[in-house]
């Protein structure tokens, strides 16, 4: 599948991250038709943490669609996130999503917090 990205894209995910989200999606039917919100908050080891869940697309969200997976993203975290490349490794060490963020001044050892 092609990635369809729209102007209000602030997020791209890989060709393997999309497939887990799919078969993520798959496995859930109450999640069906949902996209996955890509947040940051305050928290976390450097001050901000990202999270990730499925979600309906809100009014105000900015997104697109990758490998047939929606992304959406809310302005306030958009600030943070833009030009983020979301990845999926099933490695035994280290695997998991990583969000890979330009914006990012530092992060921590973990990968799931930074600061801006």
């Amino acid at each position: 599948m092609e990635s369809v990205v729209t102007q209000d894209a602030v997020v791209t995910i890989t060709e393997s991250a999309a497939q887990q989200i799919a078969a993520m999606l798959a496995s859930d039917a109450e999640n069906a038709g949902k996209s996955l919100r890509v947040f940051v908050e305050a928290g976390g080891c450097s001050g901000m943490q990202y999270g990730m869940v499925f979600d309906e697309r809100r009014p105000d969200d900015l997104g697109g669609e990758f490998h047939g997976v929606g992304v959406v993203v809310d302005p306030f975290s958009a600030n943070y996130m833009r030009g983020s490349v979301i990845d999926f490794s099933d490695a035994l060490t280290g695997g998991g999503f990583k969000i890979n963020n330009p914006n990012a001044h530092s992060s921590c050892g973990c990968g799931k917090s930074f600061s801006a």
